[in-house]
């Protein structure tokens, strides 16, 4: 028998708020891993992320994560 997954892509970032005041902002890895666990609850398992810093605004940037999760689909 075949498993089956479905699959889950989110961009998690900070609001823009600390950017314009800071110049830039980082990602709060309290709040990411409450996020994390969230889905984790959910059935969630993060199959890869990547880091990135978006630009806004030209002189502002952000720092962003790229999530790819998946869980197994029951048939």
């Amino acid at each position: 028998m075949t498993k089956k997954f479905e699959y889950k892509i989110v961009i998690y970032r900070e609001s823009m708020l600390g950017s314009l005041f800071l110049g830039g902002s980082k990602v709060d890895p309290v709040k990411f891993s409450e996020f994390l666990n969230k889905n984790g609850e959910q059935g969630w398992e993060v199959k890869t992320m990547e880091r990135e810093a978006r630009r806004m605004l030209l002189f502002f940037e952000r720092e962003a994560f790229l999530v790819v999760m998946q869980r197994e689909v029951s048939a």
